[in-house]
């Protein structure tokens, strides 16, 4: 597919139309969107979770926990990145890196 298609239309236009992609589980589709998104407005939060989230779930791990500690970074308090970047350090079979992120993520959830 021609790399016209992830850069046409409005910043919207493409928002939208990566929600639907990650929507329908297409999630490399999702996320060679998002990331001229992310890299127009690299403070969107919103933004790079879903990158974030496209990536773990396409397994492309270490991407997923770029975005993550972006995320992090921008909002620290953001307790489904902290969830998120746990779960992504326990994929990558580092429970004891995952561990903090995952006691921050419960106790800001209320958990």
């Amino acid at each position: 597919m021609n790399d016209t298609y992830y850069e046409f239309g409005t910043a919207a236009e493409r928002w939208d139309r990566a929600q639907l992609f990650f929507g329908a589980k297409e999630y490399l589709t999702a996320a060679r969107i998002l990331r001229g998104l992310v890299a127009e407005e690299p403070r969107q939060i919103a933004q790079r979770l879903l990158l974030a989230r496209s990536y773990y779930h396409s397994a492309q791990l270490e991407r997923a926990e770029t975005e993550l500690r972006a995320v992090l970074e921008l909002s620290p308090v953001e307790h489904y990145a902290r969830l998120m970047l746990g779960r992504t350090l326990e994929r990558q079979g580092r429970p004891a890196d995952a561990a903090p992120h995952l006691r921050m993520a419960a106790a800001m959830s209320g958990e």
